[in-house]
């Protein structure tokens, strides 16, 4: 029986992937792990414990008292917060890292499944259709941090023969968790603009980007990325030639291609910009799209959301979450 551990529970793609793990292998087989000393309503019952990924007993011993099998490892700094805070980003996600390869290939864990990010990019990269293998020398500490888990993770599986998997996701787009702003009134992340537009679209009727109306980057909707989470661990690992830098693709978008799907379900929406150049230096850093061939060969992968399909579902979901009528 999989006894499966998520750190980083609390966080935008932990707080929707331990309720799909519980519901795929059982509520007492999932352990969310998280920073916080309470747990989300969002992760619903089951068993939460306060891990910090920085301290490697506290790994160690959660391994232990729980028989874990499996690690989901998502506890990370994000972009911004990274730039902001790079001491404690080296400790979360550079020790953080370490500290779960370590503890997992000491105490049988047999699977460990690592989300990097189109961040592990740069701007030397080329930034149409990305190849799986290219050029990596990412200008920002999150960046680093990610190419860097990509590659433990290659040197833990040929070391050690270590089970560690990965994907590199684009921007994640939820409805689930409202992103708490940073003191400068950014969200952490350079690609949330495309999850607070939503609510400022049912809100206010209009919202402010942060990025050019013309700055496209890869983007995925978050069912997709729970699903690609679940379906690279369930894979057959004998068919894998590649490890934790597998690209997974969805759509393609800038802000102004966003807010063209908004308005044609709330046509009074109004777009405005202005421009905040660290941010928009980090997004010009990134691609514009990913090839995931080896993806879609190796285990399978296929998105099931496109920009439409995926406004549809936020403007619904977020409309009854807010109390909003359209």
């Amino acid at each position: 029986m999989k006894m499966i551990l998520v750190t980083g529970a609390t966080g935008q793609i932990g707080s929707e992937l331990v309720p799909a793990l519980r519901d795929n292998y059982g509520l007492e087989s999932v352990i969310a792990a998280g920073h916080r000393r309470a747990p989300p309503s969002s992760l619903g019952s089951g068993e939460y414990i306060t891990v910090d990924v920085t301290k490697y007993d506290q790994i160690e011993n959660a391994i232990r008292d729980y028989g874990i099998t499996h690690i989901f490892h998502l506890a990370s700094l994000l972009s911004g917060e990274t730039e902001e805070h790079p001491e404690v980003a080296w400790d979360v996600n550079f020790n953080g890292t370490h500290n779960i390869l370590e503890a997992a290939r000491k105490n049988g864990v047999e699977q460990i499944v690592y989300p990097s990010s189109i961040a592990a990019f740069g701007p030397e990269t080329p930034r149409d259709k990305t190849p799986l293998a290219t050029i990596q020398r990412p200008k920002y500490l999150y960046g680093i941090s990610k190419v860097t888990g990509e590659l433990l993770g290659y040197w833990y599986h040929d070391k050690y023969g270590l089970d560690v998997r990965g994907v590199r996701f684009p921007g994640i787009i939820s409805w689930k968790e409202e992103l708490k702003l940073l003191p400068d009134g950014l969200p952490p992340g350079t690609t949330d603009y495309a999850v607070l537009i939503y609510y400022a679209a049912l809100r206010e009727g209009k919202y402010t980007s942060y990025l050019r109306s013309n700055t496209a980057l890869p983007m995925m909707y978050i069912p997709d990325a729970i699903k690609a989470l679940i379906d690279l661990s369930e894979a057959d690992g004998s068919r894998l030639i590649h490890r934790t830098d597998f690209n997974v693709n969805a759509m393609s978008f800038t802000p102004e291609e966003l807010a063209t799907s908004i308005r044609l379900r709330i046509p009074a929406f109004k777009m405005h910009y202005q421009v905040v150049p660290k941010k928009q230096a980090i997004a010009d850093s990134w691609p514009k799209s990913l090839d995931d061939y080896e993806a879609r060969e190796e285990w399978g992968w296929k998105p099931g959301f496109d920009i439409d399909s995926m406004t549809d579902d936020m403007l619904r979901n977020l409309g009854k979450k807010l109390g909003v009528v359209r």
